[in-house]
């Protein structure tokens, strides 16, 4: 059953190898001046079958494994276009299927065949000024109102925020509880009153990935708009963030080997000490080192993927898979980097690019210590 799959996966990557050729390597240095990834590209993405691919047939996906959808970014971020792959991340496999799993039949039809058409970008509205990684600490509320709730509030550090048509915005809808209790989901359309895009945020690295602050001012939402069970958002939150962390893992195994392989070229011709320094012991045993961590978290990632797939994938593994992938992503980077010596701190270089891409993914999605934290206590909980 996996060779058919794989064979299948084979055929799909020469169509997402094409578009990113064609498509996306010409355009994206552009892109990251604009500090925009455009909408027409999204559109291109949709009509080749490229987003959303596990999305089920009824709304208009292909109803495709998991592995299609994880492809296709993974690709993206091994060619060195992270600021797609992350947008890519938080769309299709965060934001569409926090709606498939979350939703009901209206919302469904209503926002998962534009989704799956690059149409309808979405975002999910967590982070806070005050609150990242911890959820329970979100400030923003959606009041009782006669015909549904009003929210007010902010979020911040929202991918696709600029880009996206639906928001998917976590507020606290019963004060008298504490902690994660009394959290809700809605889903909140960009043409809303109330609702306002702040600055498209200026970042170290992914810069053609709209970042952005986001206001909610007396936004009006009715019981239409509600995802999920009113004052249980949190179980929402938390059913959704294994795949979610499997996703930032994926993209940075991929984002790894990427560079990996662009050091791979480099040391072949580069020169030191009349020689190429891939003839060099130093070098060799770096490589050595760089590949074995990027096979070893290929595997898991693969084993993980099943599970996920058979939805059984657990918050201790995808924590495991979050934390020890995007660690080594940025390690093996760094070692890339070295091998161009000068060359690598050059913005010129790719691989300059992959280094201030691949640093947040250790802090997105929850961040190394609070992966740490989440295993740490689930281990010791099966020996008490």
């Amino acid at each position: 059953m996996r060779s058919e799959l794989q064979q299948e996966l084979n055929i799909f990557r020469e169509t997402v190898l094409r578009f990113i050729d064609n498509e996306i390597a010409p355009h994206y240095e552009q892109w990251e001046k604009d500090k925009i990834i455009p909408k027409s590209v999204w559109h291109q993405m949709g009509e080749e079958g490229l987003i959303c691919c596990d999305i089920p047939e009824e709304y208009g996906g292909f109803g495709v494994s998991v592995d299609f959808n994880f492809l296709v970014i993974e690709e993206i971020a091994k060619a060195g276009y992270f600021s797609l792959a992350c947008n890519l991340l938080v769309h299709a496999d965060i934001a569409a299927h926090y709606i498939l799993n979350l939703g009901t039949e209206s919302q469904k039809q209503k926002y998962l065949p534009g989704m799956v058409t690059g149409h309808c970008i979405g975002a999910i509205c967590m982070t806070e000024p005050g609150a990242g990684s911890d959820l329970q600490g979100i400030k923003t509320t959606a009041s009782k109102s006669k015909n549904g709730w009003s929210i007010n509030g902010s979020k911040t550090f929202i991918t696709n925020g600029q880009n996206s048509s639906v928001y998917i915005v976590a507020a606290k809808t019963d004060l008298t509880v504490a902690g994660s209790k009394g959290t809700s989901l809605f889903l909140v359309d960009g043409d809303k009153q109330g609702f306002s895009r702040g600055q498209n945020l200026h970042k170290m690295g992914q810069h053609a990935a709209d970042t952005s602050e986001l206001f909610f001012d007396n936004i009006a939402v009715t019981e239409d708009d509600l995802l999920g069970t009113l004052d249980q958002g949190f179980l929402g939150l938390m059913h959704e963030l294994p795949r979610e962390r499997l996703g930032c893992a994926a993209i940075g195994i991929a984002h790894a080997e990427g560079a990996l392989n662009l050091a791979l070229d480099y040391i072949k011709d580069r020169h030191a000490f009349g020689q190429p320094i891939a003839k060099l012991q130093s070098i060799r045993h770096k490589i050595a080192d760089m590949k074995t961590q990027t096979e070893l978290h290929r595997i898991m990632l693969e084993h993980y993927k099943e599970l996920l797939a058979n939805k059984t994938l657990t918050t201790e593994q995808a924590s495991i898979a979050k934390y020890s992938a995007c660690e080594m992503e940025c390690k093996v980077i760094d070692e890339a980097l070295q091998m161009f010596g000068g060359y690598g701190y050059m913005q010129e270089y790719p691989i300059s690019r992959f280094y201030v891409d691949a640093r947040v993914q250790r802090i997105y999605g929850g961040t190394s210590e609070i992966m740490k934290e989440i295993i740490g206590k689930s281990v010791i909980a099966r020996f008490e």
